[in-house]
C-alpha cells in the first residue's frame, strides 16, 4: 500500500488523538451510548425543504407537544448536504412566531377589519371563486388568421410552485392546472 505525505499525516493526526483520548480513560462506545439517550427524547422527527429560495435544502424537524423545538440541516439531502445558509437556519422562527396566522381570516370588500372563518367556509369560497373564474373567462376557441382553433383555456387562473413543494407535489399542481384548463404554470426557481 503506497500513502503520499498528506495522507499519513492524517492516519498518524488520527492515531495520535486517539492515544491521547484512550490515555485520559474516555471510552468512546460509552460516550456515544450517553448521548444516543439524551437527544430530543420525546420528539417526532420529520423532514422538510427550507422555503427561503429555489434552492430547496432538506432540513431535519423535531417536533414536541405541537412546537419544532429543534430544526437542522439534513445530511442525506442531495443539495445541501446537512449545512444551511443564514436564512435556514432562522427558519424555526417562523412556525414558533405569535404573529403566525394558524386559521383562515376574511375579510370583506371595503372592509378595514379581519374575522376568522372556518376551514370548510375557506375551501368553499375559494372553490367557488376559482369556478366562477374559470366559467367566465373560458376560451374555447381562438382565431388563426382564417383559421378557427379548438384552444379550451383560461388565460384568468394561474398556478405558482415553491421551493418547498416536492417533485411529485409539483407533478401534481400540474395535473390541476391543466385540469382546470390553465398553461399558467411557473416556479419560484425562474423568479
Amino acid at each position: 500500500m503506497s500513502m503520499n505525505r498528506r495522507q499519513w499525516l492524517k492516519v498518524t493526526a488520527g492515531m495520535g488523538a486517539g492515544l491521547a483520548l484512550a490515555d485520559l480513560g474516555v471510552n468512546v462506545q460509552q460516550v456515544h451510548a450517553a448521548t444516543r439517550g439524551m437527544k430530543l427524547n420525546g420528539t417526532a422527527e420529520f423532514t422538510s425543504a427550507c422555503n427561503f429560495c429555489s434552492c430547496g435544502c432538506g432540513m431535519i424537524c423535531h417536533v414536541k407537544d405541537g412546537k419544532l423545538i429543534n430544526l437542522e440541516g439534513d445530511p442525506d439531502h442531495i443539495i445541501n448536504q446537512g449545512s444551511l445558509c443564514s436564512k435556514g437556519a432562522a427558519m424555526s422562527a417562523v412556525p414558533n412566531s405569535p404573529q403566525r396566522i394558524k386559521k383562515p381570516m376574511y375579510r370583506a370588500p371595503g372592509s378595514a377589519e379581519w374575522k376568522e372563518i372556518s376551514w370548510d367556509e375557506a375551501y368553499d369560497r375559494i372553490a367557488h371563486k376559482m369556478k366562477d373564474t374559470r366559467e367566465k373567462t373560458w376560451k374555447a376557441t381562438e382565431m388563426d388568421g382564417d383559421k378557427q382553433l379548438v384552444v379550451n383555456r383560461t388565460d384568468a387562473i394561474a398556478f405558482l410552485g415553491a421551493a418547498q413543494n416536492t417533485n411529485e407535489e409539483c407533478y401534481l399542481i400540474t395535473k390541476a392546472s391543466r385540469l382546470l384548463g390553465t398553461v399558467n404554470v411557473e416556479h419560484q426557481a425562474r423568479l
